[in-house]
């Protein structure tokens, strides 16, 4: 240990120098600049905070094993003791009080995916075990409920108002290190084609957002919910200032399908779509800055055909809504309710035209791997049909469903993967996964899986 003797003069003076310092330091902070408060955003967020929940999930993962473990001889030969075939597993994330009376909270479909217990802790401190009244895979919306007393809602904003430089907060449950608030601006809105989820139409941001912020809240400065937090793109595996949020308008018409339903029946028209390119606005004689969504295909007997629509028809508006794209258009039939009325703005050959339609029930055929190959068998699979999201960006079959700890799942097929080709042969509908699986000893499955393609061998 180091000692430094100083004298009591010396020490007096030091002490001095010190108050001298440090009190003037903190006397010329003004309260106010020209008689104004300085700008603070403490009373929004006292009133916002309380609704912003943290989650913590606990679940059983399956644990992948060299099969020679489960060969009783072998362990015994060996010496081996028995060896655990599961696991727990702790997650955390963030949610959002959206309905205090009732307890329901918003959060991440992944965030309780496969949960077996979900723990909400709110502002306060405290802690209330939830239930899952339903989720949606495609736009990773899920809705849980509290069974608390006292609870603080969040108000929701219209999304749709708003635009890119407006300041928004981001609250959330980083990392598990507890309620934490970031600020920055709307960067982008209407994001799509990012392969996150099927359904998408992001509010892109730079106020900080990383994992465990997933399900939290973005409030714009009168503290109303905007978006739902629910992926980055982080290179290095942190914040880089590129966030995405679900918007509250999406949420808000997901979360009455599931409330109601416990799910969303998802519509669909019966059309294959693509954008329109400034080649086809050319062959259309219609200006490319106006945007809009080309009608490719129209399925014969669907509500389209039925509607009076045809292939060449531009779709400019939907229900009086800006359609941008593709996307756009998917999105606003895929969140419409089975049976809903939906009037459609178009151009055909350069003439403004409205129909009005009924938005049909999208019902893919199906297969169960277990019918197919015993290597399969825990997953299931359905086609992709005109409504969904996933048309006309890949050809195959989606992966509907795994079950934890079936050969499916260890052989590393996972939710939404999508399957182009078997043993090198393409297939485009679980017909053609029947006939190139169906006896086979060794599957080699050729698999899309978001932006990435890789190979998954089956023995």
């Amino acid at each position: 240990m180091i000692t430094i003797s100083r004298s009591p003069l010396a020490a007096l003076l030091a002490l001095c120098l010190a108050v001298a310092v440090a009190f003037p330091a903190q006397a010329i902070l003004p309260a106010a600049v020209d008689g104004q408060p300085l700008p603070t955003l403490a009373p929004m967020l006292e009133r916002a905070t309380p609704a912003v929940v943290n989650i913590a999930t606990q679940s059983r993962v399956a644990l992948r094993r060299n099969p020679l473990l489960d060969d009783p001889f072998f362990r015994h030969f060996f010496n081996i003791p028995d060896q655990p075939r599961e696991r727990r597993a702790q997650s955390v994330g963030s949610g959002v009080v959206v309905d205090a009376r009732r307890g329901f909270v918003i959060t991440n479909h992944h965030v309780v995916d496969g949960a077996d217990t979900i723990t909400v802790t709110l502002n306060d401190g405290r802690r209330l075990e939830a239930q899952v009244i339903g989720s949606d895979p495609e736009s990773d919306v899920a809705v849980i409920r509290v069974p608390g007393e006292n609870l603080t809602a969040l108000p929701l904003a219209d999304s749709d108002r708003l635009r890119v430089g407006d300041f928004v907060v981001a609250i959330g449950n980083p990392f598990g290190l507890g309620q934490t608030v970031t600020s920055g601006i709307v960067s982008a809105l209407g994001r799509t084609g990012l392969g996150i989820q099927g359904y998408e139409d992001f509010i892109q941001t730079d106020a900080s957002i990383n994992p465990g912020n997933s399900g939290g809240a973005l409030v714009n400065l009168r503290g109303e919910l905007v978006g739902i937090n629910t992926a980055i793109i982080a290179p290095g595996g942190g914040n880089v200032g590129i966030g995405f949020a679900i918007p509250s308008n999406m949420v808000s018409r997901l979360m009455e399908q599931i409330v109601e339903h416990g799910a969303v029946r998802r519509g669909q028209l019966g059309v294959s779509v693509q954008d329109l390119t400034p080649e086809l606005a050319s062959a259309f004689n219609i200006p490319v800055q106006q945007g809009g969504a080309v009608i490719a295909q129209v399925m014969p007997r669907s509500t389209a055909a039925r509607a009076g629509l045809r292939e060449g028809d531009v779709v400019l508006r939907v229900n009086d809504r800006p359609i941008r794209d593709g996307s756009a258009l998917r999105n606003a039939v895929g969140l419409l309710e089975v049976g809903a009325s939906v009037r459609l703005d178009i151009l055909r050959d350069g003439k403004p035209l409205t129909i009005d339609a009924r938005v049909g029930e999208y019902v893919p055929a199906t297969a169960e791997g277990d019918a197919i190959n015993p290597r399969l068998a825990g997953a299931s699979f359905e086609d992709i049909g005109p409504g969904s999201p996933l048309a006309g960006r890949v050809q195959g079959v989606r992966v509907a469903q795994v079950a934890s700890g079936s050969p499916a799942a260890r052989a590393g097929l996972r939710p939404n993967d999508v399957i182009t080709a078997i043993n090198h042969r393409a297939i485009s509908s679980t017909a053609e996964l029947r006939r190139a699986a169906a006896g086979r000893d060794a599957l080699l499955l050729g698999i899309v899986r978001g932006r990435a393609e890789l190979n998954l061998v089956l023995r």
